[in-house]
C-alpha cells in the first residue's frame, strides 16, 4: 500500500491481475478494472472502463446504448466485494462475499459507452459474517446510480 494522503484515503496498486486474484468473476462478468484507493475500515473507490464492445450494448438498446442498471449494481457488488476481501482479511481463505440483498436502489442518469464509471462503496454494518455497504456509481461529477445491499461472507460451495 502506498502513504496515506491526510484525508484517510489510501491510493492501492491494485491492478486486473490483483482484482482477478481477489475476485472470482471472469469475463463477461468482471465489471471492476481498477481499484483506485480506500480510507481503511471504511469505503474503496474502483473503476470500471465502460467499452462499446460490451457484449450488452448490442441489445441495451440499438440506437442508444446504455449499460443497464443491474449490472451496474453487480460494479458496485464487485467492488464491495473487493473492499470486504481487503477488511476482513478474506484474501487466500476460500471465502466469497455473496449478494444477499439490493435495497433503494436508484438510477439518475444512462451510463454510456466510452465513460469512466467511478465506483464508490463503503461499510454501513460490518460484521464477521454479514456486511451492510452504501454505492455510489458517478459519471465524473454526476450521480449515475446509488444502491444499499447486503452481502454475506461464506465457504465456497464444495
Amino acid at each position: 500500500m502506498s502513504e496515506d494522503t491526510g484525508t484517510g484515503f489510501t491510493p492501492l496498486d491494485y491492478d486486473i491481475r490483483k482484482i482477478l486474484s481477489a475476485l472470482p468473476h471472469r469475463y463477461p462478468m468482471l465489471l471492476v478494472d481498477r481499484v483506485i484507493g480506500m480510507v481503511p475500515g471504511e469505503s474503496l473507490h474502483a473503476v470500471k472502463a465502460v467499452s462499446f464492445n460490451e457484449g450488452f450494448f448490442q441489445g441495451h438498446f440499438p440506437g442508444r446504448p446504455i449499460m443497464p442498471g443491474v449490472l451496474i449494481v453487480e460494479a458496485l457488488a464487485q467492488a464491495a466485494g473487493i473492499l470486504a476481501i481487503e477488511e476482513l482479511n478474506l484474501a487466500g481463505s476460500g471465502k466469497l462475499v455473496y449478494f444477499m440483498a439490493i435495497e433503494e436502489a436508484k438510477f439518475r442518469a444512462p451510463v454510456e459507452p466510452g465513460v469512466l464509471l467511478d465506483l464508490h462503496v463503503g461499510f454501513i454494518q460490518k460484521r464477521a459474517r454479514v456486511c451492510k455497504f452504501w454505492g455510489k456509481a458517478m459519471l465524473g461529477d454526476k450521480l449515475a446510480a446509488e444502491v444499499n445491499f447486503t452481502a454475506m461472507i461464506a465457504d465456497q460451495p464444495a
